[in-house]
């Protein structure tokens, strides 16, 4: 696989990084043990080296899964964790957001020990915590990196404003927020010129909008309770069904090019930014090739533009979050 750099961060990755989540949290279908090992496993040997996890997938063991498959190639890897929420470590349960500079250094011993390493190759705040100055968080992650537990600091849903503020007290190698062709907020709210302006690279989750846009869902897919998904107003049978116009926009173009939609939604991303690196999760290594694959989908100048213009004319139906969640992204 190809490599890009985070920004001028120096930070070297696989142009497609592996996001981790989905692989014992959140969707319905969660790998045992070994099944999940042997993916993140299988991502490496197919030239993935960005891996991304966080305390709160699990929450914890997610982190234990990553660290425990990478060990031998540790290295040759670059793991990305977060921080920021509060979370009982008996009970896991969640009590809100946390970004204190005493949890985050204390997230980040937990997540070293977890992980099984020396050091974090990127650490993340997970979300944007009002109570707490941004300039404290990025003191706190700075500290951190002088320790040499830290390499680089990240921040995920941040605004703009944001973004230049912790900068200035640390530089953010990069950014991490939600962006797929159904997901365009970051062409419009100043995170794609932020990045560029100060040299910040940028890591799209949900490149593959939670499944969506790979064409294997539909109006009449059933979601378990256990699904996150279920929340999310954007995959109601209505919605799915209003939505599938951007399947069929992917489908189309993927055929000419004799590529899947999958393959066509992040091959355009790859063609933003030469400094975008989306990160899809699976827990199936045919996906993971297909995944691979997009890297190849060779866009024109032509084909991007149609692709734009037809998703311009497309109105997506429904919120990606529910309110209190989308409250909590562009602070």
């Amino acid at each position: 696989m190809k490599q890009r750099t985070l920004g001028t961060s120096g930070l070297i990755v696989s142009e497609i990084g592996f996001g981790c989540m989905g692989l014992n949290f959140g969707y319905a279908k969660k790998l045992d043990r070994p099944n999940a090992l042997a993916m993140i496993r299988a991502a490496f040997d197919r030239g993935f080296t960005l891996f991304d996890t966080a305390e709160v997938y699990g929450p914890f063991t997610n982190e234990e899964l990553v660290g425990e498959a990478l060990r031998p190639v540790r290295d040759q890897a670059v793991i990305a964790t977060k921080f920021g929420f509060r979370i009982d470590p008996t009970t896991g349960a969640m009590g809100g957001l946390d970004s204190r500079p005493e949890n985050i250094k204390a997230v980040a011993e937990a997540s070293l020990k977890r992980l099984g390493v020396d050091v974090i190759d990127l650490f993340y705040q997970h979300r944007v915590d009002p109570a707490v100055p941004i300039e404290d968080v990025a003191g706190a992650v700075r500290d951190l990196i002088s320790e040499g537990k830290v390499r680089h600091f990240g921040l995920s849903e941040p605004g703009g404003e944001t973004v230049r503020k912790a900068h200035a007290v640390q530089p953010v190698s990069a950014l991490q927020n939600e962006y797929s062709l159904w997901t365009r907020g970051p062409e419009s709210n100043g995170i794609l010129d932020v990045c560029e302006e100060l040299g910040i690279g940028f890591v799209p989750y949900s490149p593959l909008g939670k499944g969506f846009l790979t064409g294997v869902m539909s109006s009449s897919t059933h979601l378990a309770d256990s699904d996150f998904r279920k929340q999310l107003p954007r995959f109601t049978p209505d919605a799915m069904a209003k939505n599938q116009a951007l399947v069929d926009l992917l489908r189309a173009i993927g055929d000419e090019r004799g590529a899947t939609p999958a393959q066509v939604a992040l091959a355009w991303l790859l063609a933003q930014r030469p400094w975008i690196v989306p990160i899809p999760g699976t827990t199936r290594v045919d996906r993971l090739e297909e995944n691979l694959g997009s890297a190849n989908v060779a866009l024109s100048a032509a084909d991007l533009a149609r692709i734009t213009a037809a998703a311009d004319a497309i109105v997506i139906e429904g919120e990606r979050y529910p309110p209190a969640l989308l409250a909590a992204t562009g602070r």
